[in-house]
């Protein structure tokens, strides 16, 4: 293969005679997005051999190449093809920044997203890179009438407004990654997805927010004390604690390392506080805001973030340098759930080693892993909760515990200021949804009417 060869996997694009992959083709190689190496100033070729593929890139996307790519979507697989040009450092240094500079859950959604495009395009024989407008308005038309059939016999719309218009902006992506216009912004794409939304008309589904009194159910649905279930107990009574008070994405909450967090003193009371450094946001993914949010000791020590921080940093130290987590349970009697912990905490060693989880995996068996728990464990973690606490699971998702927060804090009469402060919202009528959702009624005029 020569060195200058920049490798576009085969789903991407058609050969010459506009006729994509197979849809079968399309569903092996779907773990490859695009990796586009820049080109030096030899040649790119109109096909190469790789392995048994062969891969024909369009006259117009080599045109593009030579004049430089703006911008990139990372094929992992693909970069094997660096270690050809550059030592194995260089390689992995290249591996390491591109794929940060991704959202790992933007590009498992542009894959799936321009998969079924490529697919669509292989069994109608149309042209997926570049792509004609029409085309893509066409099929995103076709999307918005497709049904799905329940299994009692209902039907709905297989996809939402905002997922046709993920759709729209996969496709765009993709053909930003290689040099090309985007289709998306014409005006016949543009118009589609605006009459969707005009014709659709349907309210977004909200997961139910976790309020003070759901978390109290939560809460009483933490295993029992003692070996195997004390480690599951104290992370996931933390992970509720602090994803409620401090109005955490799941993400964030899934991301949050034991040196991001430390317990400090609020001066204007003397009593402790747990600080937690977001290293990245959804609205901060580089983390230069250096956002921090502020939990307060709680008035109760079984819903106070901060001693139950303490308790598992406590057991965390115990498996770090022992090992021995059930033999120390067995000596060690519980701590009182009438008694705060959090005034004796000295902090922790742990912090020093800033890639620890905060949040790692644990089995049933007790084990606690290395590895963090994930965005979507965390859902189900609070969906599992709502279960024990005989509520429906399907009502509730990762994001209640935020909404929870907002929700909670305008029935308590906090301002819509303290509210973004705290939940580092940035758009008013976000919260202005939650306050609506907690007292409709509130500097509401119909109270004047006199009725």
């Amino acid at each position: 293969m020569p060195s200058d060869w920049c490798h576009f996997p085969t789903e991407h694009y058609c050969d010459h005679t506009g006729i994509a992959e197979s849809p079968r083709r399309l569903g092996i190689a779907g773990e490859r997005i695009v990796l586009v190496v820049e080109a030096g100033p030899g040649r790119v070729d109109g096909s190469e051999r790789v392995g048994d593929a062969v891969v024909a890139v369009p006259e117009s996307v080599r045109t593009e190449l030579r004049r430089g790519i703006r911008s990139v979507l990372v094929d992992t697989v693909a970069l094997r093809l660096v270690r050809e040009r550059f030592d194995d450092e260089q390689a992995g240094a290249l591996r390491r920044y591109l794929e940060a500079s991704q959202s790992a859950n933007t590009l498992r959604a542009y894959r799936t997203d321009w998969i079924a495009w490529a697919g669509w395009c292989a069994a109608e024989g149309r042209q997926a890179l570049p792509a004609d407008p029409l085309d893509v308005a066409v099929y995103l038309a076709a999307a918005a009438d497709a049904l799905r059939h329940g299994d009692d016999g209902s039907q709905r719309w297989a996809f939402s407004a905002a997922t046709l218009e993920r759709k729209s902006a996969a496709i765009a992506a993709v053909h930003a990654a290689n040099g090309l216009p985007s289709p998306t912004r014409s005006d016949v794409v543009r118009l589609t997805l605006r009459g969707i939304r005009r014709t659709r008309r349907t309210q977004p589904k909200r997961k139910r927010p976790v309020l003070l009194h759901t978390l109290e159910q939560l809460l009483a649905g933490l295993p029992e004390p003692g070996w195997p279930t004390e480690p599951a107990r104290r992370r996931d009574a933390l992970a509720l604690l602090v994803g409620f008070a401090g109005a955490l994405r799941r993400s964030e909450l899934a991301g949050l390392r034991i040196a991001d967090v430390r317990v400090d003193l609020d001066h204007g009371t003397g009593e402790p506080l747990l600080l937690a450094q977001l290293p990245t946001t959804k609205t901060d993914p580089t983390g230069i805001a250096e956002l921090r949010v502020a939990l307060p000791r709680g008035r109760r020590p079984h819903t106070c973030p901060v001693c139950a921080f303490a308790d598992w940093i406590q057991l965390l130290e115990v498996h770090r340098e022992h090992g021995d987590v059930r033999a120390w349970l067995a000596e060690t009697t519980s701590p009182s759930p009438d008694i705060h912990r959090c005034h004796g905490y000295q902090g922790t060693a742990l912090a020093e080693n800033d890639t620890l989880p905060l949040f790692p995996t644990i089995t049933r068996h007790g084990g606690i892993g290395t590895d963090a728990m994930s965005g979507r464990a965390i859902a189900e973690l609070v969906k599992r909760y709502a279960a024990r606490a005989g509520l429906d699971p399907d009502l509730f998702s990762g994001h209640s515990l935020r909404a929870g927060f907002a929700t909670q804090a305008a029935l308590g009469g906090a301002s819509d200021r303290e509210i973004m402060r705290q939940g580092r919202w940035s758009n008013p009528r976000t919260v202005h949804n939650y306050i609506r959702t907690a007292n409709p009624l509130e500097d509401n005029a119909v109270t004047k009417l006199g009725l």
